[in-house]
Parts: C-alpha cells; sequence; structure tokens
C-alpha cells in the first residue's frame, strides 16, 4: 500500500525513463545544473510573481519512493530493477538556490537553480514546474488585484470554482500575492492563512423572512458579522439591518448588479441611517480591471473567486525546467561546461547563473542582472538567489508571512508603470553579462 506522504509519483512517466537511460549510459553521476525560468511572461503581464517555493520544499523532503510507489513501478514495468533499486534509496544530496517566495521575477529570472546529479536533479522536474506553475500565477494575479485594490483588504474565495487541493495551494498563493484573508479552512490549518467568512443566499432563504435570517445571524455572531443584501431588495434589506444590529453594523455584502452603483446608494443610506461605520464589502466575478473601476465607489473590501484561482486569464506562467551545466567528466570536482539547447522558438542560454536586481539612487528597480558568477553585493545590486537546500537538507524553509512581505517590499520597489493594468511589456530588461 502506497505511504500517503510521499510526493514521488507526483511526476512524469518520461523523468524515470530518463533515469534509466542514463543509469545504463552511465551518465547518472555526472554533476548538473537546472534551472528554472520563464521565456516571456503572460501576455500584457509587466511582472510576475514567484509562489510555491514552501510547498516545493516540503514536498521535496516527501519525494521518498516506498513500497507501495515501487511496487507500482514494478508491476507496471515502468522501469527495469536496476533503476527500482537505485529509486529505493533516493534521498536528495544536491543544492537548490532560489528566489524569495513573493519575490517579482522577470522573463529568463533564474527562479530555480538546482544542482546535484544528474540522475538526481532530473526527477525533480515535473514536481517543481506543477507547483510553482500553478502557485506563481496565483500569486501573479493576486499581486495585480492588490495594486488595483490599493488599501482596501481583499478576500480569496475561490475554492468552489477549482480542484479541492488546488483550492488550498491557490489561497496560500493568493496570501502571499497581497489578499488579506481567505474563504478556505484548510489553508488556514496547513499554511497560517487568516480566514473569514459568513453567510450565502442559501441562509436568507432557509428562514421565513430576511428579517428572521438577520436577526439569527446577528444574535450568533454578534453586530460586527457581515450581512448580505442583495438576496430581495437592497434597500429594504439596508434598513432592515441597521434596524435590528444599529450603527454597530459591521457590514453589508453586494453581491449582484452594478456594484458600483449600488455600492454608492449603500452608502448614502448607512450613512443617513447613522452607521457611518459600516463598512461595503463587493463580490460577484471580480477581477483586476472590475477592482480597478470600482477604486473610486464607496467599497471597503472585495471578494475574489473565479478569476484568482484561475490566475485571470492566466492559469499557468509557462515555467521551463532545463539543463545548463554538467560536469565534463564523472569526477566530483570535474569543472562545469555550459550547454543549451537551439530549438527554434525554444532556445535555452547555457551556464550555471546568479541573478541580482539592479537599483537606482532612489530604491527603485531599474533591472534584472544575470552574471555567469556570484556578483555577490555589488553597488546598486540586490541579489535574488538564496539557498533552499543545502547539500540535501532544507534550509530555506520561511513562513507564509515571511513570503507576503517580501512581496510588498519587492512591489514597493518595482517602477511605478509595472502597476499599471494596461498591457504592456515587462516592466524591467533582463539584461545577461
Amino acid at each position: 500500500m502506497s505511504d500517503d506522504s510521499s510526493s514521488a509519483l507526483l511526476t512524469d512517466h518520461y523523468e524515470l525513463t530518463m533515469l534509466q537511460g542514463a543509469l545504463h549510459s552511465g551518465a547518472a553521476p555526472r554533476r548538473s545544473v537546472f534551472e528554472m525560468f520563464a521565456r516571456r511572461l503572460p501576455e500584457g503581464r509587466r511582472y510576475g510573481i514567484v509562489s510555491g517555493t514552501g510547498r516545493f520544499l516540503d514536498l521535496l523532503e516527501r519525494f521518498r519512493f516506498g513500497t507501495g510507489e515501487l511496487d507500482f513501478l514494478s508491476d507496471n514495468g515502468v522501469v527495469d530493477d536496476r533503476t527500482l533499486a537505485w529509486l529505493a534509496d533516493y534521498r536528495f544530496s544536491g543544492n537548490v538556490w532560489g528566489y524569495g517566495e513573493g519575490e517579482a521575477y522577470f522573463p529568463g529570472s533564474p527562479i530555480l537553480v538546482v544542482e546535484g546529479t544528474f540522475a538526481e536533479a532530473v526527477i525533480l522536474e515535473t514536481l517543481a514546474l506543477s507547483v510553482y506553475n500553478h502557485d506563481s500565477a496565483i500569486a501573479s494575479a493576486a499581486s495585480r488585484m492588490s495594486a488595483a485594490a490599493g488599501d482596501r483588504p481583499l478576500i480569496e474565495m475561490g475554492s468552489r470554482r477549482t480542484h479541492e487541493r488546488s483550492a488550498v495551494a491557490a489561497a496560500r498563493a493568493a496570501y502571499v500575492g497581497g489578499f488579506a484573508t481567505s474563504s478556505n479552512l484548510e489553508a488556514g490549518r496547513t499554511h497560517g492563512v487568516p480566514t473569514g467568512g459568513t453567510a450565502a443566499h442559501a441562509f436568507t432563504l432557509l428562514h421565513d423572512s430576511e428579517r428572521h435570517a438577520f436577526k439569527a445571524q446577528l444574535e450568533s455572531m454578534g453586530t460586527g458579522t457581515t450581512l448580505l443584501v442583495d438576496t430581495f431588495d437592497v434597500e429594504r434589506a439596508v434598513a432592515t439591518a441597521v434596524e435590528l444590529a444599529g450603527p454597530e453594523l459591521g457590514a453589508v455584502r453586494i453581491d449582484s448588479g452594478d456594484l458600483g452603483a449600488t455600492a454608492s446608494r449603500v452608502r448614502a443610506q448607512l450613512d443617513a441611517l447613522g452607521a457611518t461605520g459600516t463598512r461595503i464589502v463587493v463580490t460577484g466575478d471580480l477581477d483586476e480591471y472590475s477592482i480597478l473601476a470600482l477604486a473610486v465607489a464607496p467599497v471597503d473590501g472585495y471578494g475574489v473567486g473565479t478569476s484568482l484561482v484561475t490566475g485571470s486569464g492566466a492559469p499557468t506562467v509557462s515555467l521551463v525546467y532545463k539543463l545548463v551545466a554538467r560536469a565534463r567528466g564523472l569526477e566530483p570536482d570535474a569543472p562545469l561546461e555550459p550547454v543549451a539547447k537551439r530549438s527554434v522558438g525554444k532556445p535555452s542560454r547555457g551556464g550555471r547563473k546568479w541573478a541580482s536586481r539592479r537599483l537606482d539612487d532612489k530604491g527603485t528597480a531599474v533591472a534584472e542582472e544575470v552574471f555567469p558568477h556570484d556578483p555577490s553585493s555589488g553597488v546598486g545590486l540586490r541579489p535574488l538567489l538564496r539557498p533552499l537546500v543545502s547539500e540535501g537538507v532544507v534550509v530555506g524553509q520561511e513562513s507564509v508571512h515571511d513570503a507576503r512581505e517580501r512581496h510588498r517590499a519587492t512591489v514597493a520597489e518595482l517602477p511605478e508603470q509595472a502597476l499599471r493594468m494596461s498591457r504592456g511589456e515587462a516592466a524591467l530588461p533582463t539584461v545577461f553579462h
């Protein structure tokens, strides 16, 4: 029976057939460097946000082939007995460097650098790409929405619009990208993401009247709760809500109609009733563009679902994982030499790389600079790669709150044009030295 905690089979079949072939040829122990990067940003995007680092490191620690995994591979003839014996003892013992989670990235940015034997490193390709492509897509969309929302908080509420496990990862990535809370409880338990939620239209319809529903919710949750006011008639619902809760009512939620116009009417009504501190939250198929369009409306917060968990039109960021250097021989100290593919439309740049962000004298980012050697902390340069795994030991794990703070800092560092919602090219050029 398979160990449910193992992540070893979250991979493509061909990773293991390459491993088998390399063991056969004798090249499996050759020291190699793989890099993960995006050749381009999703169309019209000006920057991307790295996310998934913490999840990848968790899964890497559980990348073990137990009895269940090995039996499956053997029974289905995936690999031969020699490869099975190698997999039984598999433990990644190499080194990994990566951009800090929450960091901005641009075309060509070496987001993840994996160094080890070819055999050890190649079988991590699918795991790394599946985690980072999904999570970075969500975090990048969340970052754009956060920029559009300004100081107004965002609530992630897309769990019912995606796969149940993707929903947890999406909630985590959205928090990294600037969202304040999530509706997903597993994201709260597993990753420490703040959660929140009150009631849907079904709760109102369950009761004999809207008044009875509001009264029950207020008695159960207190006057600080958020009441959903668009089940029937918004104006009547707002009047009932304030009558029952008083001016201390926490918030009202609007989920349909012309959100901007309705919010303006509700704000005027709340103020006239003395509920000047009651907040207005809007939900309903929002994305970064509709959020920006509501900037002048009296809205205090947004709930976003479908658009967020699908990357707002870019459900993947098309990261790739490529071999960029290999040792000249099988000796542990053999020097590395660059390798690169020349495929039309899919070229790669050979050689191990180090990346830094160039800042001007005001601290604004002006370029992504990639070097064939470690530039350390040169004048005006901020190093981007940090150690994640050292000789097989995870050293770069951090909390999702740290990643969220890094996102805030990196976005503040970007030039103003990076935050524009209009379609455009990457905000920073990537310079290869």
